[in-house]
């Protein structure tokens, strides 16, 4: 119903809203109190997924909203996304499919103290700060400035997320905020391209473009129709968008939705139309590109490792593999490119692979233990042909164990150091 969602709720609607979506889908949704602010407001986000809770081989998604507390078209439209996913799962196909196959987290306020400055009634009194009078979207860690580049010490809000992203391993995210109409992707602190310049422009393009289709004329066109480099608009040190791709491996983007910062509710049914199918399409993206489990060739135990593309990788690009499952993702725009997994302790494997765009490659990988040694000829007078691996490990006192094996005999000798 489009008149229900043409207002900005008090805080305590909002609260109420987070509540019930868990509470009416708790099959697919989670709601987490990722941390009680000194005003005793609560910053919250909401997980989506079909086995919620539970870490399965898919990606980790973030959305968040309205770090600056007066910037709230993304407050509502997450909302009423989170709305969206959880009533359309099981009837429509694409809602499914992100649901089943994307571990998805929503915080549609993640500065309610800016928010509600005027008190919790309503919005019309927002301010861009914490209420430390703090820029959220200046306090990170930065890859050029260091630790604190605004000179501040991280603000409740701001080690509220530190540790969510040290606790989930997100893949890509976006950070919504608004003042303007464009996606603006990295680097915001220096002028030298990211390696996978070309994605960024794919993607954010593909946002763009689908919401100047879904709108009126003349929504979501300004800088380079729609989409722009961060440090080619303006500068921004200590910013949460490069943090997470600098620190965190994780791809996220910085999403100006509307040139009105609080746009008057009436325009907010309009804004959600232009914008949902990009929201729903990027989230679709971290399917994409290449992706595997990565895992030890003898055990088979999964395995957190570097995978790295020599001669494109820069500032931070590479990725690992997440425990506890072993899963990495890769996003890349379409071409050739050698991957190289490595980790302390095992050999190192390169593959080769071709990646389209909008497509999803495939690549398990099995490292093997620098222990290992494959033997192809041992005998003895009673054990001809018997021995197919020789591994080699110390037992705890130190002495080496070797292991023949086959499938008929096993026999263990042990050398003394």
């Amino acid at each position: 119903d489009k008149s229900s969602w043409n207002y900005y709720p008090s805080y305590q609607e909002y609260l109420n809203m987070m509540t019930a979506f868990a509470d009416s889908f708790p099959d697919i949704c989670k709601l987490h109190n990722l941390g009680t602010l000194n005003s005793g407001r609560e910053i919250l986000i909401v997980q989506i997924s079909d086995n919620v809770g539970v870490k399965e081989n898919e990606p980790s998604f973030l959305y968040t909203s309205s770090m600056h507390g007066d910037e709230l078209s993304g407050y509502v439209l997450s909302l009423r996304l989170i709305d969206y996913l959880l009533n359309n799962y099981g009837d429509n196909n694409k809602v499914t499919h992100l649901i089943d196959e994307i571990d998805i987290w929503i915080n549609p306020l993640a500065n309610p103290d800016g928010a509600y400055y005027g008190g919790n009634q309503n919005v019309w009194s927002a301010i861009r700060y914490n209420s430390n009078f703090i820029d959220l979207n200046r306090n990170y860690p930065d890859p050029e400035d260091g630790p604190h580049p605004d000179g501040n010490p991280y603000q409740q809000e701001t080690n509220i997320f530190l540790g969510l992203a040290d606790t989930i391993n997100f893949n890509m995210a976006a950070n919504m905020h608004s003042g303007a109409e464009v996606c603006n992707y990295p680097w915001d602190t220096w002028g030298n391209l990211t390696s996978d310049n070309n994605w960024w422009e794919y993607v954010t393009k593909q946002y763009a473009d689908s919401c100047q289709i879904n709108s009126s004329s003349g929504y979501f066109n300004d800088l380079n129709n729609g989409i722009t480099n961060g440090w080619d608009w303006y500068e921004v040190d200590g910013g949460r968008q490069d943090y997470m791709n600098y620190f965190r491996y994780c791809k996220e983007f910085t999403l100006e939705l509307s040139n009105d910062k609080t746009p008057n509710p009436n325009d907010l049914p309009d804004l959600w139309e232009a914008n949902y199918p990009s929201l729903l399409n990027y989230m679709e993206q971290s399917l994409f590109g290449l992706r595997g489990i990565v895992t030890d060739s003898i055990t088979g135990n999964p395995l957190k490792v570097r995978v790295e593309i020599s001669g494109h990788d820069i500032d931070s690009s590479h990725v690992y593999s997440n425990l506890p499952v072993g899963n990495y993702h890769r996003y890349l725009f379409q071409g050739n490119y050698n991957l190289t997994f490595s980790k302390l302790g095992y050999h190192s494997k390169t593959i080769n692979v071709s990646i389209l765009n909008n497509s999803t490659h495939i690549k398990n990988i099995e490292l093997v233990p620098v222990n290992l040694v494959s033997i192809n000829n041992i005998s003895s007078s009673n054990e001809s042909n018997l021995i197919i691996d020789l591994i080699g490990r110390k037992n705890k006192k130190g002495n080496l164990i070797f292991k023949y094996i086959d499938n008929k005999i096993q026999k263990f000798i042990t050398l003394k150091k």
